[in-house]
């Protein structure tokens, strides 16, 4: 899987320079980038070597629209994405590899449930690490006129790790989206948090473990996750519970929700003091998680919802949770009818952002609005009944 993460960066230039425009004729493109590299201060040597086999990609962008499996409901994507197999293989790399996940442990705090479940989800613990070329992929990206304030500065990062040595921009391959490496870093990523985790004087995020999972840990670290505190627990809720004090917009401590009926499923809760959520990804009906101030960090990697909720679950399975009470939720739209009740909502006047199919942040808070405005349960939960409603 690819990941979908927030990497608009700023990047200060070291002399003024004219970027190069999206779209158009895309051999003028390279050379534009070229021209604003050098006025960046790169050798022009170096620029020439770098780009020479620079290449538009056709995949690159089928896959940039090809996302379906982020429409799929919570239950539904976490069983497909967590089997039995990256259950054990989860388990047993945990003891293979202990002594590094004690260091990341120790260094930066997070645990080897959350590196593992990355590391499972992006490339299947190292075995598919995607086979597209990245500087192809970067400048294919930064060329079509979609998303290129995304993926330029990306470019510029990966010349720049050409210049260390830690990049060939012929063979480097990784992900559509110019992730590398077994838990899928960008460039920028590399650059800002690589860590020579094996001390062989290189990041080599495709070959070494001990480099890709040190690094993973870093970058979280450097998102701002926090040592020694949970990230995600199920619970039980209270069946008078306001249901529209759930989702990630509301936060109360967690002494606040336990005086509302909020119990763990197994175990204790965290420390009262902490800041918390309650998540019901697919309704009233469904599973229920207390979202902890770590959750949080996880949107820094990853801006999907179901991703984030599925791959922080999965963190706890093998950190020994339980598997999830699954419970009865409503069914799930459709892909049509999704598209259907966004579009409704949007005519309403909400902003639920693309017409996709695809149950977003905006989506989710205009489902919330329209059930409290009709006097349903506002657990943002769409349903065939809310979407005849309306």
């Amino acid at each position: 899987m690819q990941r979908i993460i927030a990497f608009c960066l700023a990047v200060t230039l070291t002399a003024p320079a004219a970027q190069a425009a999206c779209g158009g004729n895309f051999q003028s493109f390279v050379r534009d980038l070229k021209a604003e590299a050098v006025a960046r201060g790169h050798n022009e040597s170096q620029v020439n070597a770098f780009f020479r086999s620079a290449a538009q990609d056709a995949k690159v962008l089928r896959a940039d629209r090809a996302q379906g499996v982020f429409q799929l409901p919570f239950t539904e994507f976490a069983r497909r994405l967590i089997s039995q197999n990256r259950m054990d293989r989860g388990r047993r790399n945990a003891r293979e590899y202990r002594a590094i996940f004690d260091r990341i442990e120790r260094d930066y705090g997070v645990p080897a449930g959350v590196l593992l479940a990355f590391w499972a989800f992006e490339t299947d613990y190292g075995a598919f690490q995607g086979d597209f070329n990245t500087l192809n992929a970067l400048v294919t990206l930064s060329h079509d006129c979609r998303r290129p304030e995304l993926f330029r500065p990306q470019i510029f990062a990966a010349l720049r790790l050409f210049e260390q040595g830690d990049f060939d921009p012929a063979r480097t391959t990784g992900a559509w989206a110019g992730e590398i490496g077994m838990v899928q870093m960008l460039p920028q990523d590399i650059l800002d948090n690589g860590v020579d985790g094996d001390g062989d004087g290189h990041v080599r995020l495709k070959t070494s473990v001990a480099d890709a999972l040190m690094s993973g840990g870093k970058m979280l670290a450097h998102l701002g996750w926090r040592k020694g505190e949970p990230w995600l627990q199920e619970v039980r809720l209270p069946g008078d519970i306001d249901w529209s004090q759930t989702g990630l917009t509301t936060r109360k401590t967690v002494a606040e929700w336990a005086a509302l009926g909020v119990r763990p499923r197994e175990g204790q809760l965290g420390p009262a003091n902490l800041s918390a959520s309650i998540i019901v990804p697919q309704g009233r009906g469904g599973p229920a998680f207390i979202a902890y101030p770590n959750f949080r960090v996880y949107f820094e990697w990853n801006q999907s919802f179901v991703y984030v909720m599925t791959a922080a679950y999965f963190a706890t399975r093998l950190e020994g949770a339980a598997v999830f009470d699954a419970g009865n939720p409503a069914p799930a739209l459709s892909s049509a009818q999704m598209k259907a009740l966004q579009t409704k909502l949007r005519a309403r006047g909400h902003d639920v952002g693309k017409i996709d199919g695809i149950l977003g942040a905006g989506t989710r808070a205009a489902v919330r609005a329209e059930q409290a405005r009709l006097g349903l349960p506002a657990d943002a939960w769409p349903t065939a009944a809310l979407l005849n409603r309306l």
